[in-house]
């Protein structure tokens, strides 16, 4: 897959990583069940971990921990990540077309992945589906960056991409995206097919152009917002 020669407007498309480019729903919560279940817990359905998934590996187990009625561990995250490692690819998949929308991202100039989810694991899940090398910079959750949705991962990329705020699209599922684009002055589409859409208050959405139901509708957006700025 090739895409078009970059345009000269330094644009930068950042994508989530969990419910926006894969769809991992199945791995994160058969690791969390695993977890919750060793500890002497009842298995978590897949649709409530879900419901915990967006901000940071860290917050999911509390969140896990805290639906199982179990106390907080001082273990409990590092042992998840182990847990998580060893299931991250079992089920994890590119959702449809979205390798279109992201060509259609390298045509319109720098493309990256900015993620809550650990680096490790980040690098690891791109390398296994063959698309690490789309991605001309990747932000993990655990890094030098505070987590989203604040804003520094962002900026640290528009930085090293050469891109300012209004040449920016954050793409992504969830109210932390759209708040990381808000706080970082960049625009925001976010993907109805993602996990946490559906718990994005109604009244946060933005107009419908920057909402986008499918791959092709997502990678309509990104030339349309790449144009806007060449």
């Amino acid at each position: 897959m090739t895409g078009a020669a970059p345009r000269t407007s330094r644009t930068l498309v950042a994508f989530d990583l969990d419910g926006t480019l894969v769809d991992s729903r199945r791995d994160l919560a058969e690791s969390a069940s695993q977890l919750v279940v060793e500890r002497g817990g009842q298995p978590l359905s897949q649709e409530a971990v879900v419901g915990m998934v967006g901000e940071g590996a860290a917050v999911l187990v509390q969140r896990a921990l805290s639906a199982a009625y179990l106390p907080p561990s001082p273990e409990a995250l590092a042992r998840f990540l182990e847990i998580y490692d060893t299931r991250l690819l079992n089920h994890t998949v590119l959702y449809p077309g979205i390798l279109e929308a992201v060509d259609a991202a390298r045509g319109a100039g720098h493309v990256a992945v900015l993620t809550n989810k650990p680096l490790h694991h980040t690098i690891r899940l791109l390398d296994g589906l063959g698309v690490r090398e789309l991605f001309a910079d990747v932000v993990g959750g655990d890094g030098e960056h505070p987590r989203k949705p604040d804003p520094q991962g962002l900026r640290a990329l528009m930085h090293r991409a050469g891109a300012e705020p209004t040449s920016t699209l954050m793409v992504g599922d969830s109210f932390v995206d759209l708040e990381t684009a808000n706080n970082g002055g960049a625009a925001c589409c976010l993907v109805t097919w993602g996990f946490g859409y559906g718990r994005i208050p109604r009244e946060a959405l933005p107009a419908a152009p920057w909402i986008a139901d499918n791959a092709a509708a997502l990678a309509a957006v990104i030339d349309r917002f790449a144009g806007a700025g060449a």
